[in-house]
């Protein structure tokens, strides 16, 4: 494989609470649309997309957890080696903002303290926010996160976020893991859970 066709690879995930609207979000970013139709994502799922950028052509592998309480001892078998995440939370749950910082705190312990992190204040184009905006600018200046204000119906800054997280991973030759014929293997733990355990709502 010569250097021009080289592939490199980044694991990436996006975390947080149920109903934040992560599979939304990697919906709008993967193939640009958006479904009022979501149901809650079942351990885990992930798709592949490939961006050019850097001069480089980098293959993501972006992994979609579940926010249920039920499945959150199985996300760190999701987001390890990850080189960096999405924490989502919905600007209309303070809740969901909470919890999201404990996402934050729990990747940097089980992952990495340098896994690159990037915070999506989701569903921006709702009007009813019960988060304010500053006090998490305030948090993400304190953590070195960068900020987007997201909404996946629209498309507000989805594109921009992840390409924000793209832009903190290491791009340098040799930083980056090359893509060989053989993909690695991944552990589907959704096929293993029973259809009947969904519940309604989006994730």
């Amino acid at each position: 494989m010569t250097s021009e066709n080289k592939i490199y690879s980044f694991k990436i995930v996006i975390i947080g609470e149920s109903s934040v609207g992560k599979s939304s979000l990697l919906l709008r970013f993967h193939k640009n649309q958006f479904s009022n139709k979501c149901e809650p994502t079942i351990g885990a799922s992930h798709v592949q997309k490939t961006i050019n950028t850097f001069d480089k052509q980098f293959q993501l592998l972006i992994w979609d957890t579940a926010g249920q309480e039920q499945y959150h001892s199985l996300a760190p078998m999701y987001y390890r080696g990850a080189r960096g995440a999405l924490v989502v939370y919905d600007q209309t749950v303070r809740e969901s903002f909470n919890k999201a910082k404990k996402w934050v705190d729990e990747l940097k312990t089980q992952v990495s303290q340098n896994v690159r992190i990037v915070l999506c204040a989701n569903k921006s184009d709702l009007e009813n926010k019960n988060v304010d905006i500053e006090e998490v600018k305030t948090y993400c200046e304190e953590n070195e996160m960068l900020l987007f204000q997201t909404s996946a119906k629209t498309g507000e800054n989805v594109h921009e976020a992840f390409m924000g997280l793209i832009k903190l991973l290491p791009n340098k030759e040799g930083e980056v893991e090359e893509i060989e014929e053989k993909q690695e293997n991944y552990v589907y733990l959704n096929n293993l859970t029973k259809k009947n355990d969904k519940k309604k709502g989006c994730c």
